[in-house]
């Protein structure tokens, strides 16, 4: 069902102090920037290998990001994984009885369809399946 890694979603307070923080300590530049109402997010991404990083900054405190920082603090967010059909993966883990955070894809950034599996589904991890465009 997973064909790769596509992200890593980190969430942090400050966009464009964590981004110039990854530059100069990383040494990767971003190769994304996007502004997702519908998700509550601006996001940055840096390409690393066929994965990228992506940072997550909230558009307010009420939004998913907003209130994961507000309980948690900076940090790992969820994970990212490519597949062919996010229909059909998430038809396949509701047979499995796995908790989804999404009944139905949607859409994501850079022109990709998403849905988020709930973490209680999968060991504590929030998940995001990515469907490429």
């Amino acid at each position: 069902m997973l064909s790769d890694i596509d992200h890593v979603g980190i969430a942090v307070e400050d966009l464009d102090e964590a981004v110039e923080r990854y530059r100069r300590t990383l040494g990767v530049e971003p190769r994304h920037r996007e502004t997702n109402r519908e998700q509550g997010v601006e996001e940055v991404l840096f390409r690393v290998g066929t994965s990228y990083i992506q940072l997550l900054a909230p558009l307010g405190p009420n939004t998913p990001v907003g209130r994961f920082l507000a309980r948690r603090g900076p940090g790992l967010h969820h994970v990212g994984y490519r597949v062919d059909d996010v229909a059909a993966a998430l038809h396949r883990l509701r047979s499995e009885g796995v908790r989804l955070v999404d009944d139905a894809p949607r859409p994501g950034s850079r022109g990709t369809t998403v849905a988020f599996v709930h973490p209680s589904g999968l060991g504590g991890v929030l998940v995001e399946l990515v469907q490429e465009p």
